[in-house]
């Protein structure tokens, strides 16, 4: 990874499997099982692990809940429109009407990313309530935004990078803390 030093292993397969189906658990417990509850995932390792919360609540309540997904790309106030970008796909495939939506991504941080699925869901209907879980919350908000479930609290600064990584498109799983390098810093270990 260019100018990123890697700082700490902070989760492994394990831990990411365990994160994962408690968050399930507790969306069960909050909701109050699976009646009109659907889960979308932002795109990319938000819908992994958003199916993975769904194959465990299947294990646990024996029924199927329906997992979209999100590309948030085109809504983000971040992103300059005049350079080209790859658009991946949002697909949502049932009525989110008065359903019960927990949006999951891997990562919060100043939740911009948050306020951009939850505009594109308002073009797809009108939900019920909209909870969100991730995997790691970081901090950092710009905006007044919050997780319902979170897997882990990683307290950061803002020269800090995590890097989630999940079996089905990183081949592992894994969540890294690197650390951005100074140029003086790049120098001093490229000698």
């Amino acid at each position: 990874m260019e100018n990123l030093r890697e700082k700490a292993h902070v989760m492994n397969e394990m831990e990411i499997r365990r994160a994962a189906a408690r968050i399930a658990h507790e969306i069960l417990e909050k909701n109050r099982g699976t009646e009109n509850l659907i889960l979308i995932g932002i795109q990319t390792r938000g819908v992994f692990l958003a199916q993975r919360m769904a194959r465990k609540i299947q294990e646990i309540e024996q029924k199927d809940i329906p997992v979209g997904m999100l590309d948030i790309t085109l809504y983000r106030d971040d992103v300059d429109l005049a350079l080209p970008h790859m658009v991946r796909k949002t697909e949502i495939p049932f009525d989110i009407t008065g359903k019960n939506i927990v949006l999951v991504d891997d990562v919060l941080f100043t939740g911009r990313s948050v306020r951009a699925a939850l505009d594109e869901l308002m073009d797809f209907g009108r939900p019920s309530i909209i909870q969100l879980a991730v995997l790691i919350d970081r901090g950092h908000r710009e905006l007044p935004i919050r997780a319902d479930y979170v897997g882990k609290n990683i307290p950061t600064s803002r020269r800090e990078v995590v890097k989630v990584r999940l079996q089905e498109c990183d081949g592992e799983d894994s969540v890294v803390i690197y650390e951005r390098m100074e140029t003086g810093e790049l120098s001093a270990n490229q000698s």
